[in-house]
Parts: structure tokens; sequence; C-alpha cells
């Protein structure tokens, strides 16, 4: 494993191993070890697996605030996803800018989106699959775990150029999801250099 791009100071692209001969291949997905020599501090404790049916479908923003706060390590097994993660850290120097990777099955990618930052896909194929590791779990009360709106702001997330001529799929929960100003979105996870 290797880490082959950063972005807004935090998230990163970490290339896979595969190894293939004429039976297949074979990769490993997640090591510890390999993230501790990599310096990405994660330490999974939940493992989850998205599927979706049809281009156009919208998964997110969401994150997590507090204790909740989640990093999480995304990899493509099926079809291709634009992988989108905002930086809410308090102090930041990118506060409020996001960032969006193509992720492609073929490709043996993971993204890695440390906490303080909200995460989402947009699926680029019918019949993407995705998995990722999260290191705290899920919590439906946690002030911000849902859809924040304002991130679906055409001109921000330039979904035209994305997804052109696609209609958008969202969930109810997303569709609602919050419009909240700066200051209530900044994730208590403050900036450090």
């Amino acid at each position: 494993m290797k880490i082959v791009s950063e972005y807004l100071n935090a998230v990163k692209v970490v290339a896979l191993d595969r190894h293939s001969d004429d039976r297949g291949f074979f990769m490993e997905i997640y090591s510890q070890d390999e993230m501790d020599r990599l310096g990405i501090d994660f330490h999974p404790v939940q493992d989850n697996r998205a599927h979706s049916l049809k281009r156009g479908t919208v998964r997110g923003l969401h994150f997590q605030r507090g204790e909740y706060a989640q990093a999480k390590l995304i990899h493509c097994t099926a079809g291709s996803f634009y992988n989108l993660a905002a930086d809410l850290r308090t102090g930041s120097p990118t506060f409020g800018q996001a960032v969006c990777i193509r992720l492609q099955a073929e490709d043996d990618l993971l993204v890695y989106i440390p906490k303080g930052f909200a995460h989402g896909v947009a699926v680029i194929e019918d019949n993407t699959e995705y998995t990722y590791k999260v290191d705290a779990p899920y919590n439906g009360d946690s002030r911000y775990s849902g859809g924040l709106s304002v991130f679906y702001d055409p001109e921000q997330l330039n979904w035209d150029e994305l997804l052109p001529d696609t209609e958008l799929i969202l969930s109810d929960k997303d569709r609602s999801g919050l419009s909240p100003s700066p200051e209530e979105t900044e994730s208590e996870i403050h900036y450090e250099e």
C-alpha cells in the first residue's frame, strides 16, 4: 500500500497492491500495520457495504459530531462513483471546501477521510457497490448525522458537470437535510498541522 495523493490537508488516496496470476488476483484491503506504517491513525469498529441500483444516486453528505465523529476508509467494489468530502474542521485553512474523487473498482484505491469531514457519494454507473470502514459507531441522534443540504448547492459541487443530464436520486432524509450556517457545521474537530 502507498499514499498516492492527498487533498485538503487530510484526505488521502491509498493505492492497493494487486497480486494476479492465471487464477485471478489477491488483494489486501485493510491492514492495521500498513495504516500505521503510512501514518494513518485509523482503527475501525464497523464495516459497511452499500449498493446503488441507479446512476445519479446520491448518499450524504453526512457527518457526526462529538464522540460519534467518524473517520472513514472507502473502497469501490463494483461500478464507479464520485467520493465527496467537505472539510468542517474548526480553524482549518480549507474549512468549507470540498474534494471530489472518482473511484472505480478496477483502480484498486482506498480513500481515507478523517474525522471532521462530511462525506457522501454520487453514483456514476448503475449497480455500483462500495464498502467503507468507520472508527466510531453510527448514532442516529447525533445532531448532524443527517444530510447537509447546504452542500447540494449546484454551484459548490457542480452536479451538472459531475453527472450531466442525470436526475439525482436522494433519500427523503438527505433531501430534507439541514442547511446550517458555517458556525453550526463546525465539527468540533480542530485542525492540526
